[in-house]
């Protein structure tokens, strides 16, 4: 894997080794970022299912200003930690590793907000709803939260979210959602 643009661009990183997590493809992951690209610059990122961190790093690369990534795997913990270290992004990140209930109610206490989410979570997590309500407090109408999924499968968010771009490749498709004003 890489960083496909921004500062970093060209740099490898690794992945975790396993079954367990599923790293995001190059190709698919430019596909989301040409899709969120005026969103990113100056950007707080919230990583919810991280792996290896690809996604809020290529966020990172391309601008945004922070990121906390989160994942209970303590592999994939440690493969981000060495990615963050490689990149030179150890002042720009915050890593988190616990299970996302935690890792929100965490952030939630210390009332921090996100201006991008990134949500990478097993391909058979298709209910979403108790994931995007418990972000509600962290998010506002203007975050792009980001759900990679199952081609051909249709996750399960609330009613107040509503999907602005929906795009597949493949196997693996990405839904960007917002939450309508009703929802605040």
């Amino acid at each position: 894997m890489r960083i496909i643009a921004g500062e970093s661009r060209g740099r490898i990183i690794s992945a975790p080794e396993g079954i367990h997590t599923r790293p995001t493809l190059d190709r698919v992951r430019e596909n989301i970022f040409n899709m969120i690209q005026y969103n990113i610059p100056g950007s707080r990122v919230l990583d919810l299912f991280a792996g290896s961190g690809a996604l809020s790093l290529e966020a990172l690369s391309r601008g945004s200003a922070f990121a906390v990534l989160n994942d209970k795997d303590r592999r994939a913990y440690a493969v981000q930690q060495k990615n963050i270290l490689a990149l030179g992004y150890d002042e720009r990140c915050r890593q988190l590793r616990c299970d996302w209930r935690a890792a929100i109610e965490t952030l939630c206490k210390e009332k921090e907000s996100f201006d991008l989410v990134f949500l990478d979570p097993p391909y058979a997590m298709l209910d979403m709803r108790e994931v995007f309500s418990a972000l509600i407090p962290l998010i506002g109408t203007d975050t792009l939260i980001v759900l990679e999924h199952q081609s051909g499968e249709e996750p399960l968010v609330p009613e107040c979210f509503s999907a602005v771009k929906r795009r597949s490749w493949g196997f693996c498709a990405a839904a960007i959602y917002r939450l309508s004003e009703e929802g605040v």
